[in-house]
């Protein structure tokens, strides 16, 4: 029989990962099963395009993997079962139980309200296609003068607010930040930041942290009101609790706890990648939520599995952390390097420059999601391994 591989989300770091695998193993020995609860790739580092009104072109993920072996089921995953080695999803067709042998858990993450009262019932987020298209719809209904307050000083609230203000300069929008906006950069990448704002006409609220959300207006710690007829909420992310719930080994952050080949440390068969794995780096620090983690996590995770499933020495790729990328609206951006120990460099692209470079990454990462399989091998690898169904693995 064959062995059953099943990865769970199509994001950047679920969609890679189904392609690659699809590319190196052989269809005679194994099956690929992507489950995914939406029928579109989702760019999520450009929903807050989406969100000011921009039309993104989104790929069905059934051309995605048309052709390539991969099987696609369109479904929300409601729970997971390391013990049987089963999923449990629900979709149109109902609810049911996937089957697996090899799980690799891509689902991604979402926003982190924190428990700040009222952030559920009031505030917007772009973490997701269908919270960035009701924010979209919010902001299509304000009229000239109307506030947007966007909470979080991290690269999503930074990109946002700078894309929403480039967008609608009828708006009056404003950034709220525990900290000083891009305190990581270096000094003259913090000074074009702030130039940033200023062309802009943001209103930066420093030091400013959010204890509640109300339907137009925030409320700061030291109790200033802050007009809002939108607050956009970016102020961290946060896992789903499925992981935790199934008996998964988690981190205090929810995220699976994995080895440096991203297999999980309490269940072999279970390998995770992207925002959910908490996987340590090269520095020794904990990889942070990003899309450059999805990447390197992605790849360590299908080249373990890879070697594994075909008795081969199991490789390891870096888990590096190499900098920030961060858009400044569509005609600016910044780009930062970092040293092993995340400390920026002295040296930063910014300007036109860097804004061409990062719609190269963004354009390049949607390329190579539309084409899973490019450059696959004539010859592909057969597995060594033979799944028993009845409990243990043939061969280890």
């Amino acid at each position: 029989m064959k062995h059953r591989i099943v990865v769970l989300g199509a994001g950047y770091a679920g969609a890679f990962a189904a392609g690659n695998l699809a590319r190196r193993l052989s269809p005679a020995d194994a099956e690929i099963t992507v489950v995914n609860a939406v029928p579109d790739f989702v760019e999520r580092m450009r929903l807050h395009q989406l969100a000011t009104g921009r039309d993104l072109a989104f790929r069905k993920l059934a051309d995605v993997f048309a052709g390539t072996g991969v099987r696609l089921r369109l479904a929300r995953v409601t729970g997971v079962d390391p013990e049987r080695r089963t999923v449990a999803v629900t979709g149109k067709d109902g609810d049911g139980e996937i089957a697996y042998d090899t799980l690799l858990y891509t689902l991604g993450s979402s926003v982190a309200h924190h428990g700040v009262p009222g952030v559920a019932e009031h505030a917007f987020d772009v973490t997701g296609l269908s919270s960035a298209l009701r924010l979209r719809e919010r902001l299509a209904g304000l009229g000239e003068g109307g506030t947007v307050l966007v909470v979080g000083e991290g690269l999503t609230g930074i990109e946002a607010a700078t894309e929403f203000a480039e967008s609608r300069p009828d708006l009056s929008v404003a950034l709220a930040a525990r900290g000083e906006p891009g305190a990581w950069l270096s000094p003259k990448a913090r000074r074009h930041l702030r130039q940033a704002f200023d062309r802009l006409g943001i209103t930066v609220h420093e030091h400013t942290g959010i204890e509640a959300v109300e339907p137009t207006r925030a409320i700061a710690a030291d109790g200033t009101s802050i007009p809002a007829d939108v607050t956009v909420w970016s102020a961290g992310f946060a896992v789903h609790p499925i992981a935790a719930a199934g008996g998964l080994e988690v981190a205090e952050t929810g995220q699976i706890v994995v080895d440096r080949t991203m297999r999980s440390v309490s269940h072999p068969d279970v390998y995770a990648a992207g925002d959910c794995a908490y996987a340590i780096g090269e520095n020794g620090r904990p990889l942070p939520m990003s899309c450059a983690s999805a990447g390197s996590t992605t790849l360590q995770a299908t080249a373990a599995i890879i070697a594994r499933l075909t008795d081969s020495k199991v490789p390891t790729t870096g888990l590096k952390y190499h900098g920030n990328h961060i858009s400044l609206g569509r005609r600016d951006a910044i780009f930062q390097m970092v040293d092993g120990d995340v400390r920026s460099k002295s040296w930063y692209l910014g300007g036109r420059t860097a804004a061409r470079l990062k719609s190269g990454v963004l354009k390049g990462a949607g390329w190579g999601i539309a084409h899973p399989t490019f450059g696959m091998p004539k010859r592909k690898r057969r597995l060594a391994t033979a799944p028993d169904r009845a409990g243990a693995r043939v061969a280890a």
